[in-house]
């Protein structure tokens, strides 16, 4: 697990090398397991192969994000999506502190897959700066449904090196939270 933990990067490069189909069910059988509030699992994912689809997403990045060459190069984006209202509500009515909450679980189940699909072989990186509606719109994201993020997955072309982290002394309190 620590290898796992501490060797998965972000990837934005990929080979021109598809992703078989019981690659991607081993990944969902997976990620269905995932923990999520109240056993609600509020996610859905589209699976996004198709090349005009990818270009017309990729086209949908903030201009500087530098997922965009990567977004359309992928053999294959998750569109991870969620019912803001299923999650943190009990009977139709907010119970947590955050309204929000299924962002929680959407996160959760998207470092699932990523984390799983390191173990697959495969790259991947998660993307969040894009027009949202555009891209729910190209995906017919129905309403009462959310596309939050999209996560390129491929065989990686790069093996990036690790980003600088913080030391666990500078994030962990114990107690209390420190005086600043």
């Amino acid at each position: 697990m620590d290898e796992l933990f501490k060797k998965r990067r972000s990837v934005r490069r990929f080979q021109d090398r598809p992703v078989a189909d019981e690659v991607l069910a081993d990944l969902f059988e997976t990620a269905r397991y995932s923990p999520s509030w109240g056993n609600l699992q509020c996610w859905e994912l589209v699976v996004v192969k198709d090349g005009e689809d990818k270009r017309k997403l990729a086209g949908m990045l903030s201009p500087k994000n530098p997922a965009g060459k990567c977004t359309e190069s992928a053999p294959v984006l998750l569109a991870v999506c969620g019912s803001p209202q299923k999650s943190g509500y009990y009977k139709g009515v907010q119970v947590t502190r955050y309204q929000h909450w299924f962002l929680y679980d959407l996160g959760i189940i998207s470092q699932t897959l990523c984390l799983k699909a390191w173990e697959l072989g495969l790259g991947s990186v998660i993307i969040g700066s894009f027009d949202h509606k555009a891209a729910e719109e190209l995906l017919g994201v129905p309403e009462g449904v959310e596309l939050v993020a999209l996560i390129a997955l491929g065989y990686p072309d790069q093996d990036p090196p690790a980003p600088k982290r913080r030391e666990v002394s500078e994030f962990v309190h114990f107690g209390r939270f420190p005086a600043r």
